[in-house]
């Protein structure tokens, strides 16, 4: 028997590292009735058969499961954004790090393409989630600005990359190190936004150890599992202003602190905004049922 981690999953084969071995594998029939459900970053015992390829005789407890993309056991995420082409969505951004929160990983904020946008204005938006606590590096893939400060984050761990389609997270990766020759692409001048270059998430293995997750790109997420009432603990500058109204909705309430941390600019107001769009979001979907 031998312990692994699933790299990736093709229709019902999954492709397991075991030391420095792959081994192509099956899972076993119980797991199927169970219908349980086996994801990249799943860590596995596996039964090497004769001819090379190997059965999953058991899936080991999940430390964490990210549900979009779905990628279990990650230490952290790397949230990457391009700073322009396409232009930086700051709500796509604040969905982004709600997610990451929800899932408990900790988080780096990556804008890419660095080079390309005004740098005072970039740095203006890098400067609201530094104040809040998040690890901000700003890159260049294609000449290795910031690849250097991002390696030595990822050295050891294991991480997901994620964001929106033409962000470059494929690129970047490649710059992270060239053997990947992941397929990258250009943004759709029609659209407006990034081409799918990535088509399912899979995992890599880095030469500095540790491992990443490269996943398709995307620029849709719900809150549709989220609760009102605690929306606000994935915002960490609003779980920390000390409301003293136990539940708080940070909406209506009079006297709430967080408001008033707002309004003194503690708190930032664009990020304010988009909590309070998130919470109709909610509100809505649970009207729908």
């Amino acid at each position: 028997m031998r312990e692994g981690v699933v790299l990736r999953a093709y229709s019902s084969y999954y492709y397991i590292q075991s030391e420095q071995d792959i081994y192509e594998c099956k899972l076993r029939g119980r797991f199927k009735k169970e219908r349980f459900s086996l994801f990249v970053g799943d860590r596995v015992i596996i039964q090497v058969q004769t001819d090379g390829t190997g059965m999953i005789e058991e899936i080991l407890p999940r430390q964490s499961l990210l549900t979009r993309p779905t990628v279990a056991n990650v230490d952290q995420a790397v949230l990457t954004f391009a700073a322009q082409n396409p232009d930086i969505n700051l709500s796509l951004v604040d969905r982004f790090l709600v997610l990451a929160e929800h899932a408990k990983l900790e988080i780096i904020i990556c804008i890419n393409k660095f080079d390309l946008a005004n740098q005072q204005a970039t740095q203006e938006i890098m400067d609201i989630y530094r104040n809040i606590g998040y690890t901000v590096i700003g890159t260049t893939a294609k000449t290795g600005m910031g690849i250097d400060i991002l390696k030595e984050h990822l050295k050891d761990r294991t991480t997901v990359f994620a964001g929106p389609s033409g962000a470059g997270k494929s690129t970047l990766l490649n710059a992270i190190q060239a053997g990947f020759a992941l397929q990258t692409g250009e943004v759709s001048e029609k659209i407006g936004r990034g081409k799918h270059t990535t088509r399912f998430a899979q995992l890599l293995a880095l030469d500095i150890g540790g491992f990443v997750v490269d996943t398709p790109g995307f620029s849709n997420i719900d809150f549709a599992d989220f609760r009102t009432d605690n929306l606000a603990y994935y915002f960490p500058e609003m779980a920390e202003a000390g409301c003293k109204f136990k539940p708080c909705l940070h909406w209506k309430e009079p006297q709430c602190q967080v408001k008033e941390d707002v309004e003194q600019g503690l708190i930032n107001r664009v990020r304010y905004e988009h909590y309070l769009q998130f919470l109709t979001e909610i509100k809505e979907h649970k009207r729908g049922y």
